[in-house]
């Protein structure tokens, strides 16, 4: 691997978005079906496999109060924006919103589950009269792989696409994690200053969160706690207060575009603002939280690329916690030993840790992922690590990664 080609993964993989990512995806799909079709269309049938539907069926659709993935469906063909991406429904109007809701009442809106897709699927047919429209967005949340118009290609790609590609350099065994730190830590810097724009984006949205007490308040809660001097204001309770409030802010319904990692606005949460509460509470410079964040993201996407078979709901938040406890131990002058016991102490942690994305109380899970981010590298500067018993733990921490992959499915 070289830093092109690590920083062509952070740029295709490190995307704003603006609630649950199924659900934008979904729209998107839909509004570039709309867009075949000139904005016309009767009846919209979404075909999605179970891990896009468990994810994405409870999310807010950001502005609506609304929760249904038929409802998204719609008003990404209302908007008819697909160069939009992801942050397609960040902008939907009053008028599109009851135009979308009339929908619904009148027209035949569906959303079915194939079973036998795995990974990420998303099929939109959208119809008007005679002709059709199918959209299939696969593997990756913005990856098109087909369009048609009346059983007619009029855009079609193998079914991995660029990014895709760059991403399978990951699940071989040759890419080691201190290889990639060792890139970034080589790499020139104003190549990874873009990230920062994910810093300034996750923070607003903590500042938000805790502002206006948004979703279950998590983070506004540790806000008081710490103000109330009941919880010390440390770098443990600061990530957890950011990370929590980021979440509530992001699942609260309304338009704050979050900074995602590797198709997860919750990846990019925990990726990112538990590494920047450290780096603040420390004082680093740009440059040196722009790499910390740059190894976090890259070792969240090495993760979840390696373990992307998992179920949906088993160790959510493993990869974007190990990224950041790497990160913060990297940032605080810790060697490559204590770079991997951090990642190992966050396995023996979180690994057997359930939830589902898209549920509001998320903010919970992601404010004890942030405190075991932070404290598992605590413990390996430390000299503290999960010992290897023949359990999840190895030698190694990529093996450490495959076991646990292996001790998932199994459960």
């Amino acid at each position: 691997m070289n830093y092109n080609l690590l920083l062509n993964i952070l740029k295709a993989e490190v995307l704003p978005t603006v609630g649950s990512l199924e659900a934008g995806t979904i729209a998107l799909a839909a509004a570039h079906a709309s867009e075949t079709l000139g904005g016309r269309f009767d009846s919209i049938s979404i075909i999605v496999n179970a891990k896009v539907n468990t994810e994405g069926a409870a999310a807010v659709i950001p502005g609506t109060k609304e929760t249904s993935l038929e409802i998204a469906a719609v008003l990404g063909a209302i908007k008819r924006q697909p160069e939009k991406q992801l942050s397609i429904l960040a902008s939907i109007t009053t008028e599109e919103l009851d135009q979308g809701k009339e929908f619904l009442k009148q027209k035949d809106v569906t959303i079915s589950i194939d079973d036998s897709r795995k990974g990420l699927w998303i099929e939109a047919y959208l119809r008007f009269g005679q002709e059709e429209c199918h959209v299939i967005i696969k593997d990756t949340h913005t990856n098109v792989v087909s369009i048609t118009k009346n059983g007619q290609f009029i855009f079609k790609q193998d079914g991995s696409g660029e990014t895709a590609k760059e991403r399978a350099v990951f699940q071989g065994d040759e890419i080691r994690i201190a290889d990639m730190i060792s890139i970034v830590e080589k790499m020139p810097w104003y190549e990874m200053e873009f990230l920062l724009d994910g810093v300034e984006m996750n923070c607003f949205a903590a500042e938000i969160g805790i502002a206006r007490k948004m979703g279950l308040g998590i983070g506004a809660f540790f806000h008081s706690l710490i103000a109330e001097g009941v919880l010390s204001d440390d770098i443990v309770n600061y990530a957890k207060m950011l990370t929590a409030a980021a979440a509530d802010a992001r699942m609260s319904g309304e338009n704050i575009k979050i900074m995602s990692c590797a198709g997860s606005g919750s990846y990019g949460i925990t990726a990112i603002l538990p590494v920047y509460a450290v780096g603040k509470k420390i004082c680093v410079s740009k440059e040196r939280l722009a790499r910390a964040i740059a190894i976090s993201l890259g070792i969240t996407i090495y993760i979840k690329v390696r373990t992307d078979h998992l179920p949906a709901l088993f160790g959510r938040p493993v990869a974007a916690v190990s990224g950041a406890s790497a990160a913060i131990t990297w940032l605080m002058n810790g060697d490559s030993t204590m770079v991997a016991n951090s990642m190992k102490n966050v396995f023996g942690n979180l690994a057997g840790m359930m939830g589902d994305d898209g549920k509001a109380e998320w903010g919970i899970n992601l404010s004890i992922a942030a405190a075991v981010a932070v404290e598992s590298s605590l413990m390996a500067q430390h000299h503290i690590a999960v010992p290897i018993h023949g359990g999840m733990t190895d030698d190694t921490i990529e093996q450490t990664i495959k076991n646990f992959g292996r001790v998932v499915i199994g459960l």
